[in-house]
């Protein structure tokens, strides 16, 4: 009977192993966050930021080099925000469209039908180029800007490299498919959320529609309306999301459907990118969308799932203490963090999921040692990650015994190399000196009585 249950309990065991093996391996490959571990965006590449911290919420193919369609015009209009912010240009000001306005524009792209010879204010070209995403309104700005398209397109790329935008080329205003114009997530957010320091720029991307006024080749007004599903129901509806600040959308066959998109809520604001997109198949009219459906679900995704957590302060205190030598009344020192590191962090994990890494300056250090006095540094991390460094400072003062000190002195002097020589040669001359004091010493002694004696006994006698 033992040996029967014993072979059932066995098997059993055979049965089960390989079902929790590849959950305990799961587990282990884990973030330490069923929160970002059940996150996927369907998409070729996608990120969610936090731009007024830079702190990254989700990530997936963030460098990958990607075709950026028409959020290339966010570039476009940042560089003439900046020269209107240089002085070199006014948003009332008029400029007049050239016959370049087309420039690297093919057929079936998007416009607000600015016609060559058009004289149009900088302001009305930027809601054309933000808005309705009119292709050629970009051409425009760029001969406003840098004289020519060209030579627009190489502060183009001067601006992305000073961004730090390390994944991008580009090679025309607008964004109109080119093989050698690409970008990727982590490059668009860092020129949206530059674009995003004008409030010109927050107003224009979070606007429904715009009238642009009647100009030399347009008797009436033009309603141009926002491509942004999450804001306008215009072009396709069911997006409309409450929480939604812009930014700018993009397709083209090569990119897909493309999004670079902000939104606050209460204090919180966040950007997200979704790049490469594909529409949901045998879908028509409004439905099937998915770059709007995915950036929905990232905001809602971090703005409910997210809350601001301290990794580290000076409550810590599980940290190696430091020795110290020559103290008086203790022979530790305990060690506390200067500071505060916080961040945002799922709210599925806590202080149990951090990673602490402390350095200390040395194992021991020698009395005094001041309150406050920096000791060390540690860093805490989490799924891989570093969040921060702090210093690693005193928590009390050690006074100096001063007789261990004068011992350890003295100690310390005697054991110098050239002191120990010192007295090795020193301790030679005692020793020779008393070796010839004993040798020679006494024999002078012996002479000396033996020459005195004689002396005397020959003094002593008299011839008559």
């Amino acid at each position: 009977m033992k040996k029967s249950a014993f072979l059932s309990l066995f098997l059993s065991l055979l049965l089960v192993l390989p079902l929790t093996a590849p959950a305990a391996r799961a587990a282990e490959s884990g973030s330490g966050s069923a929160i970002l571990d059940a996150m996927d965006v369907n998409a070729a590449a996608a990120l969610l930021v936090d731009p007024d911290t830079g702190e990254v919420l989700y990530e997936k193919n963030p460098h990958e080099q990607r075709y950026p369609a028409s959020i290339t015009k966010v570039m476009t209009c940042l560089l003439t925000l900046e020269a209107v912010d240089r002085g070199e240009l006014t948003l009332e000001q008029t400029v007049t469209a050239s016959q370049a306005l087309h420039t690297g524009i093919g057929e079936n792209a998007s416009t607000a039908d600015i016609k060559a010879g058009e004289e149009i204010r900088i302001i009305d070209l930027l809601y054309a180029a933000l808005i309705p995403s009119a292709n050629e309104a970009c051409n425009v700005l760029a001969e406003a800007v840098s004289g020519d398209v060209a030579s627009f397109v190489e502060l183009m790329n001067q601006r992305a490299a000073e961004l730090g935008m390390e994944d991008t080329h580009f090679a025309n205003t607008h964004g109109y498919h080119d093989d050698n114009h690409y970008t990727s997530a982590w490059d668009i957010y860092l020129m949206c959320r530059e674009a995003m320091q004008y409030e010109t720029f927050r107003t224009i991307v979070s606007s429904l529609n715009y009238t642009m006024p009647a100009t030399n080749m347009h008797e009436e007004p033009r309603i141009v309306r926002s491509t942004n599903a999450l804001i306008s129901n215009f072009r396709v509806f069911g997006y409309l999301y409450q929480y939604a600040t812009g930014i700018k959308t993009g397709s083209t066959p090569e990119a897909g459907y493309c999004l670079a998109a902000s939104a606050t809520k209460e204090d919180r604001n966040l950007i997200s990118v979704v790049l490469g997109c594909e529409r949901e198949p045998n879908t028509t009219g409004s439905d099937g969308f998915i770059y709007f459906d995915e950036t929905i679900r990232l905001f809602d995704w971090g703005f409910n799932n997210f809350t601001r957590q301290v990794m580290l302060d000076g409550t810590k205190r599980d940290i190696p203490e430091v020795a110290v030598t020559l103290g008086k009344d203790t022979n530790y020192v305990t060690l506390e963090p200067q500071g505060e590191i916080e961040a945002l962090l799922p709210r599925d994990v806590g202080p149990e999921s951090f990673t602490y890494s402390v350095t200390r300056n040395a194992e021991s250090v020698e009395a005094p040692v001041e309150k406050g006095q920096q000791l060390g540094t540690i860093t805490v991390s989490f799924n891989g990650k570093e969040y921060g460094t702090l210093p690693l400072v005193a928590s009390i003062s050690v006074e100096r015994d001063e007789w261990l000190y004068r011992l350890d002195r003295l100690e310390k002097f005697f054991g110098q190399l050239w002191v120990r020589i010192l007295l090795v040669v020193i301790a030679v001359a005692v020793a020779v000196l008393l070796v010839r004091h004993f040798l020679f010493g006494g024999r002078r002694r012996r002479y000396g009585r033996a020459y005195s004696g004689g002396r005397s006994r020959y003094t002593g006698r008299r011839r008559r």
